[in-house]
């Protein structure tokens, strides 16, 4: 199955010189862990909940000071729209993350799949074949 039938097209992005707290606020309001930082269409890094937790407050750094370029993941890690589930699941393993945005063939963002979204497809395909154990078990 590829990546852009199950990654979330409502991608929550800044610019990298939004300020912290506006991230902060967004992922709040959002009810996101993360927005994806953009230059133009194309993702450069990524801010999650725990970079504001591990930059800014465990580093007790001022965030009237800091922008999203100082503290996003700038080693991203994006997937193409066209690559399997299991190459999404074997990047994530691989590079220790819990979301890929995902990008077209120009290399612009496209969308964003996270461990929840593949989770969630694990659950519905095993019950699935739950279904089907069920329906083919002989009675006892």
């Amino acid at each position: 199955m590829p990546v852009e039938a199950l990654a979330r097209s409502d991608v929550v992005t800044a610019t990298t010189g939004a300020p912290i707290h506006e991230l902060a606020t967004t992922m709040r309001d959002e009810d996101v862990g993360s927005v994806v930082v953009v230059d133009g269409d194309e993702p450069v890094g990524i801010v999650t909940d725990r970079d504001l937790t591990v930059h800014v407050l465990a580093e007790r750094a001022d965030p009237g000071d800091l922008s999203a370029e100082d503290v996003m993941s700038d080693d991203l890690q994006t997937i193409d729209h066209d690559a399997g589930f299991y190459r999404a699941t074997e990047l994530m393993s691989e590079r220790g993350v819990r979301r890929l945005p995902v990008t077209d063939a120009d290399g612009e963002l496209d969308g964003i799949i996270t461990v929840d979204d593949l989770n969630e497809l694990l659950a519905d395909e095993h019950q699935e074949l739950a279904s089907v154990v069920r329906a083919q078990r002989p009675p006892y």
